[in-house]
């Protein structure tokens, strides 16, 4: 592939369907994007490879999904001086606690920027990605503003209701 604007990288395929999160927001901003399913640990020639390729690619930023031990962000980080931006999966063991712990914990001289787990993670991963490729597009930059500006105005038309119809029938419609 040639032209990517953002390497995507999971460990497992169990967590492709939170990664629809992620590139629900790409396609938005009309970013292109690769996806790869490779594991720190047990698949470490194949994420090297990934990884080349990507930077073959002309890849702007990583953004790396992992639960458990959560060592992809930091493995991505150590091959690379792009940003990589960590996604702590919460898993039912430990509540996501050791993916997060794991991605904040990174040795000084290989940042991973990690965010929220699970869904919030992958939105704010990829919102953060756009962000940070909109640094040398303006294109994206206006973009970027209208998204925040069309979020912020969302939360004022919530704010709206609740002040016209009162706390119990606002939420008597939320139930609806």
């Amino acid at each position: 592939m040639e032209n990517i604007d953002i390497a995507i990288i999971t460990g497992s395929k169990s967590d492709l369907n939170l990664i629809q999160e992620t590139v629900n927001i790409l396609k938005k901003f009309g970013l292109s994007y690769s996806l790869n399913i490779a594991s720190a640990h047990r698949t470490t020639e194949h994420l090297k490879q990934c990884i080349q390729c990507a930077l073959s690619s002309g890849v702007k930023v990583f953004i790396a999904i992992a639960g458990m031990s959560a060592a992809l962000p930091g493995v991505i980080a150590s091959q690379t001086i792009l940003p990589v931006i960590g996604v702590p999966i919460d898993r039912k063991s430990l509540s996501g606690l050791d993916s997060l712990f794991s991605m904040v914990q990174m040795p000084e001289g290989v940042p991973v920027a990690t965010v929220a787990l699970g869904k919030t993670g992958a939105v704010n991963a990829a919102i953060l990605a756009v962000q940070i490729i909109a640094i040398i597009k303006d294109d994206l930059r206006e973009k970027l503003k209208a998204y925040k500006m069309k979020i912020a105005q969302e939360v004022v038309k919530e704010d709206l209701k609740l002040q016209q119809y009162g706390f119990d029938k606002y939420l008597e419609g939320l139930t609806k």
